[in-house]
């Protein structure tokens, strides 16, 4: 199972531009998560609602324009699927009204997956948007540890906009403190992996350097590969046991992220 997660910054922009045709032929992924959508289905073509090739799932924002969540499955490999449920919400999470989780549970050779596309808020615009994206952080791990003790496989998947250490940015002394790279950021992280579960990259690469999957459009950082690292697989440890190849696909364009491509 190939699966690929994006932050595409506009549905409908990146396949204006050709951009998500292209990765899709070149990659062939049994699922697409994706975040920012930033439209409702009502919106969206043809292709991104009824495409022969995949079975698509939304969960849009109630505000016009703004964040939201997909998933996308292969039909064949969705065909193959048993007990398929779509779900949209993590419990007690705040901001559940921007579409910020899209979440699939289906049995697979005899295993329950869950498999979560989130787009975990900012919280640069006010001190309650700060408050609630820390609140947002911890129901999401009390979550993927529910998922776990019911003996699913996990794969939480999406923009989590957070560099975790030094490694994952380029500037860190500059943004040392910084939301994106706060220390109470940085510290859910840890605490993800002091539960256990495993930054899926960053465990297969360690020690790795100038590997980044956002760069600011407006200074034109991706020219100079001035980046953070924000988007991420992680998984449960069985899970982890079954990866074969996990890769930011930097050269891929049509948005400010790269996708994060990951094969099980």
């Amino acid at each position: 199972m190939k699966i690929i997660t994006w932050n595409v910054n506009g549905l409908r922009a990146v396949e204006r531009k050709g951009e998500l045709k292209k990765l899709l032929r070149k990659e062939k992924p049994k699922m697409l998560l994706l975040q920012e959508i930033k439209g409702k289905r009502e919106q969206f073509s043809e292709w991104l609602t009824e495409n022969q090739e995949y079975q698509q799932f939304y969960h849009s924002a109630e505000k016009p324009g703004y964040a939201g969540t997909g998933v996308w499955v292969e039909k064949k490999f969705y065909e193959s699927l048993k007990k398929v449920e779509f779900k949209t919400t993590v419990p007690k999470a705040p901001n559940m009204d921007e579409g910020r989780v899209a979440h699939l549970t289906f049995k697979w050779k005899r295993t329950i997956y869950d498999v979560l596309s989130i787009y975990f808020p900012n919280g640069g615009k006010s001190e309650k948007a700060w408050e609630e994206k820390l609140i947002f952080f911890d129901k999401v791990l009390d979550y993927m540890n529910k998922l776990r003790k019911q003996e699913h496989r996990v794969i939480v998947g999406g923009d989590m906009n957070v560099a975790h250490t030094e490694l994952d940015l380029k500037r860190a002394k500059e943004n040392d403190g910084h939301i994106g790279f706060h220390p109470d950021e940085r510290a859910w992280v840890d605490r993800v992996i002091a539960n256990k579960w495993l930054d899926v990259w960053r465990q297969k690469n360690p020690g790795v350097i100038d590997v980044y999957s956002w760069w600011n459009v407006y200074t034109r950082a991706r020219d100079r590969n001035v980046g953070w690292r924000i988007d991420y697989f992680f998984t449960d440890q069985k899970t982890f046991q079954k990866v074969k190849k996990i890769k930011y696909l930097t050269k891929q364009l049509g948005s400010d992220h790269c996708p994060l491509m990951m094969e099980i």
